[in-house]
Protein backbone atom coordinates (compact mmCIF):
# COMPACT_ATOMS: atom_id res chain seq x y z
CA UNK A 1 0.00 0.00 0.00
CA UNK A 2 1.23 3.26 -1.27
CA UNK A 3 0.72 5.97 1.31
CA UNK A 4 1.93 9.87 0.89
CA UNK A 5 1.37 12.25 4.26
CA UNK A 6 2.13 15.66 4.76
CA UNK A 7 3.82 15.99 1.37
CA UNK A 8 5.04 19.89 0.87
CA UNK A 9 7.69 21.33 -1.62
CA UNK A 10 8.66 24.20 -2.36
CA UNK A 11 10.85 25.73 -5.67
CA UNK A 12 12.95 29.43 -5.97
CA UNK A 13 10.97 31.61 -9.05
CA UNK A 14 13.92 33.64 -11.08
CA UNK A 15 14.47 35.98 -8.37
CA UNK A 16 15.34 33.44 -5.89
CA UNK A 17 11.50 33.69 -3.78
CA UNK A 18 10.59 30.23 -2.56
CA UNK A 19 6.95 29.42 -4.01
CA UNK A 20 4.96 26.29 -3.22
CA UNK A 21 4.53 23.89 -5.86
CA UNK A 22 3.10 20.97 -3.11
CA UNK A 23 1.06 21.03 -0.48
CA UNK A 24 -0.74 17.71 -0.12
CA UNK A 25 -1.98 16.38 3.30
CA UNK A 26 -2.72 12.58 2.39
CA UNK A 27 -2.90 10.35 -0.88
CA UNK A 28 -3.08 6.69 -0.67
CA UNK A 29 -3.91 5.40 -4.23
CA UNK A 30 -5.11 2.08 -4.07
CA UNK A 31 -3.73 -1.46 -6.01
CA UNK A 32 -6.00 -2.70 -8.32
CA UNK A 33 -7.62 0.64 -10.31
CA UNK A 34 -6.46 3.20 -12.11
CA UNK A 35 -5.35 6.63 -10.19
CA UNK A 36 -5.28 9.76 -12.43
CA UNK A 37 -4.17 13.08 -10.92
CA UNK A 38 -5.58 15.63 -12.99
CA UNK A 39 -5.15 19.33 -13.14
CA UNK A 40 -3.98 22.47 -15.41
CA UNK A 41 -0.65 22.33 -16.40
CA UNK A 42 1.53 23.85 -13.49
CA UNK A 43 -0.89 22.53 -10.90
CA UNK A 44 1.63 19.81 -9.78
CA UNK A 45 0.68 17.21 -11.24
CA UNK A 46 3.86 15.43 -12.54
CA UNK A 47 5.91 17.29 -9.68
CA UNK A 48 4.05 14.76 -7.35
CA UNK A 49 4.55 11.87 -9.50
CA UNK A 50 8.35 12.25 -9.46
CA UNK A 51 7.78 12.42 -5.23
CA UNK A 52 5.83 9.60 -5.25
CA UNK A 53 8.43 7.39 -7.48
CA UNK A 54 11.55 8.50 -5.23
CA UNK A 55 13.14 11.02 -7.72
CA UNK A 56 12.16 13.82 -6.13
CA UNK A 57 12.28 14.51 -2.52
CA UNK A 58 10.09 16.53 -0.32
CA UNK A 59 10.57 18.98 2.02
CA UNK A 60 8.67 17.83 4.34
CA UNK A 61 6.04 14.60 4.52
CA UNK A 62 6.85 10.50 4.05
CA UNK A 63 6.31 8.29 1.16
CA UNK A 64 5.52 4.79 2.68
CA UNK A 65 5.35 1.95 0.74
CA UNK A 66 3.87 -1.01 3.60
CA UNK A 67 6.50 -0.49 6.78
CA UNK A 68 9.81 1.09 4.48
CA UNK A 69 9.83 4.55 4.46
CA UNK A 70 10.94 5.64 1.26
CA UNK A 71 13.10 8.95 2.31
CA UNK A 72 14.63 7.30 4.97
CA UNK A 73 16.36 5.74 2.30
CA UNK A 74 20.18 6.97 0.81
CA UNK A 75 19.45 8.04 -3.00
CA UNK A 76 21.54 4.75 -4.01
CA UNK A 77 19.26 2.13 -1.51
CA UNK A 78 16.22 4.43 -3.32
CA UNK A 79 17.73 3.98 -6.63
CA UNK A 80 17.72 0.19 -6.10
CA UNK A 81 14.62 0.01 -5.02
CA UNK A 82 12.60 1.76 -7.69
CA UNK A 83 14.71 -0.31 -10.19
CA UNK A 84 12.92 -3.51 -8.71
CA UNK A 85 9.66 -1.92 -7.31
CA UNK A 86 8.53 1.06 -9.47
CA UNK A 87 7.72 1.25 -13.67
CA UNK A 88 7.87 4.74 -14.83
CA UNK A 89 6.57 5.53 -18.33
CA UNK A 90 7.71 9.06 -19.47
CA UNK A 91 5.66 11.21 -21.56
CA UNK A 92 8.48 11.37 -24.19
CA UNK A 93 9.28 8.03 -24.21
CA UNK A 94 13.45 8.20 -23.58
CA UNK A 95 13.79 5.06 -25.79
CA UNK A 96 17.40 4.52 -27.48
CA UNK A 97 16.77 5.22 -30.83
CA UNK A 98 19.26 3.15 -32.61
CA UNK A 99 17.88 -0.24 -30.52
CA UNK A 100 15.55 -2.42 -31.27
CA UNK A 101 11.79 -2.54 -29.27
CA UNK A 102 13.30 -5.18 -27.60
CA UNK A 103 16.39 -4.28 -27.20
CA UNK A 104 14.93 -1.00 -25.53
CA UNK A 105 12.99 -3.04 -23.34
CA UNK A 106 15.53 -4.94 -22.05
CA UNK A 107 18.40 -2.34 -21.67
CA UNK A 108 17.65 -1.97 -17.80
CA UNK A 109 18.61 -5.38 -17.32
CA UNK A 110 21.87 -4.25 -17.56
CA UNK A 111 21.71 -2.85 -14.41
CA UNK A 112 19.96 -5.36 -12.47
CA UNK A 113 21.51 -8.37 -11.22
CA UNK A 114 18.56 -10.28 -11.58
CA UNK A 115 18.73 -13.70 -12.90
CA UNK A 116 15.12 -13.84 -14.49
CA UNK A 117 14.70 -15.01 -18.41
CA UNK A 118 14.53 -10.84 -19.35
CA UNK A 119 14.46 -11.52 -23.29
CA UNK A 120 11.56 -13.78 -22.91
CA UNK A 121 9.48 -11.45 -20.55
CA UNK A 122 10.48 -8.74 -22.50
CA UNK A 123 9.36 -10.21 -26.12
CA UNK A 124 6.00 -11.66 -24.23
CA UNK A 125 5.40 -7.82 -23.23
CA UNK A 126 5.77 -6.22 -26.61
CA UNK A 127 3.53 -9.18 -27.68
CA UNK A 128 0.81 -8.87 -25.31
CA UNK A 129 1.48 -4.67 -26.24
CA UNK A 130 0.94 -5.13 -29.94
CA UNK A 131 4.17 -3.83 -30.88
CA UNK A 132 5.54 -5.72 -33.78
CA UNK A 133 8.99 -7.25 -32.99
CA UNK A 134 10.60 -7.68 -36.68
CA UNK A 135 11.97 -3.69 -36.44
CA UNK A 136 15.21 -3.23 -35.89
CA UNK A 137 15.28 0.16 -35.05
CA UNK A 138 12.45 1.73 -32.91
CA UNK A 139 12.53 4.61 -35.38
CA UNK A 140 10.71 3.06 -37.64
CA UNK A 141 7.92 2.59 -35.02
CA UNK A 142 4.43 4.94 -34.38
CA UNK A 143 4.62 7.07 -32.03
CA UNK A 144 1.91 4.88 -30.56
CA UNK A 145 4.19 2.29 -31.21
CA UNK A 146 6.62 3.82 -29.11
CA UNK A 147 4.78 4.45 -26.10
CA UNK A 148 3.91 0.70 -25.56
CA UNK A 149 7.60 -0.07 -25.62
CA UNK A 150 7.78 2.72 -23.52
CA UNK A 151 5.25 0.60 -21.43
CA UNK A 152 6.97 -2.79 -21.70
CA UNK A 153 10.42 -1.19 -20.63
CA UNK A 154 8.90 -0.11 -17.11
CA UNK A 155 7.34 -3.32 -16.49
CA UNK A 156 10.08 -5.52 -17.07
CA UNK A 157 10.65 -6.87 -13.67
CA UNK A 158 6.99 -7.06 -12.95
CA UNK A 159 6.99 -3.79 -10.36
CA UNK A 160 3.90 -3.53 -8.26
CA UNK A 161 3.75 0.12 -8.69
CA UNK A 162 3.49 2.25 -12.44
CA UNK A 163 3.36 6.08 -12.74
CA UNK A 164 2.77 7.27 -16.09
CA UNK A 165 3.98 11.02 -16.93
CA UNK A 166 1.12 11.96 -19.60
CA UNK A 167 1.63 9.15 -21.85
CA UNK A 168 -1.12 9.77 -23.98
CA UNK A 169 -0.20 13.52 -24.39
CA UNK A 170 1.11 13.14 -27.64
CA UNK A 171 -0.62 10.41 -29.40
CA UNK A 172 -3.44 10.65 -32.13
CA UNK A 173 -6.85 9.28 -30.24
CA UNK A 174 -6.72 5.87 -31.27
CA UNK A 175 -2.75 5.48 -30.11
CA UNK A 176 -4.09 6.75 -26.94
CA UNK A 177 -6.98 4.71 -26.21
CA UNK A 178 -4.78 1.92 -26.60
CA UNK A 179 -1.55 2.90 -24.30
CA UNK A 180 -4.90 3.87 -22.05
CA UNK A 181 -6.83 0.79 -22.27
CA UNK A 182 -2.92 -1.22 -21.38
CA UNK A 183 -2.39 1.21 -17.96
CA UNK A 184 -6.44 0.29 -17.18
CA UNK A 185 -4.96 -4.00 -17.75
CA UNK A 186 -2.41 -3.78 -15.81
CA UNK A 187 -4.30 -1.92 -12.66
CA UNK A 188 -7.27 -5.19 -13.17
CA UNK A 189 -4.31 -7.35 -12.32
CA UNK A 190 -3.76 -5.63 -8.95
CA UNK A 191 -0.85 -3.51 -9.49
CA UNK A 192 -0.93 0.51 -8.30
CA UNK A 193 -1.30 2.95 -11.46
CA UNK A 194 -0.82 6.26 -11.15
CA UNK A 195 -1.00 8.09 -14.26
CA UNK A 196 -0.75 11.95 -14.42
CA UNK A 197 -3.33 13.42 -17.51
CA UNK A 198 -4.74 16.07 -18.41
CA UNK A 199 -7.20 14.79 -20.93
CA UNK A 200 -10.49 14.52 -21.09
CA UNK A 201 -10.67 10.51 -21.98
CA UNK A 202 -7.84 9.52 -19.47
CA UNK A 203 -9.53 11.46 -16.85
CA UNK A 204 -13.07 9.64 -17.57
CA UNK A 205 -11.55 6.48 -16.88
CA UNK A 206 -10.43 7.05 -14.00
CA UNK A 207 -11.45 4.59 -11.10
CA UNK A 208 -9.83 7.43 -8.62
CA UNK A 209 -9.58 10.84 -9.51
CA UNK A 210 -7.01 13.35 -7.61
CA UNK A 211 -7.48 16.74 -9.06
CA UNK A 212 -4.70 19.50 -7.92
CA UNK A 213 -4.45 23.04 -8.65
CA UNK A 214 -1.54 25.03 -7.34
CA UNK A 215 -0.33 22.06 -5.70
CA UNK A 216 -3.41 21.81 -3.25
CA UNK A 217 -5.93 19.49 -3.91
CA UNK A 218 -8.79 21.44 -5.61
CA UNK A 219 -11.43 18.69 -5.22
CA UNK A 220 -11.78 15.98 -2.80
CA UNK A 221 -9.96 12.71 -3.84
CA UNK A 222 -13.11 10.00 -5.08
CA UNK A 223 -13.71 7.14 -6.37
CA UNK A 224 -15.62 6.71 -9.63
CA UNK A 225 -19.19 5.14 -9.12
Amino acid sequence: MLVAKGLSLSFRDADGQPFRVLDLPEFAPPAGRLTVIGGPSGSGKSTLLYVLAGLLPPDTGSVRIGELDLYSLRESKRDSWRREQVGFVFQDFHLIPELSPLANVTVAATFSRSSRDVRGRGRALLERLGVPLGHRSVETLSRGERQRVAIARALLFDPPLIFADEPTASLDVAAGAAVLRSLQDFAREGKTVVMVSHEPKAIAAADVLLTLERGRVAEPQKAAA
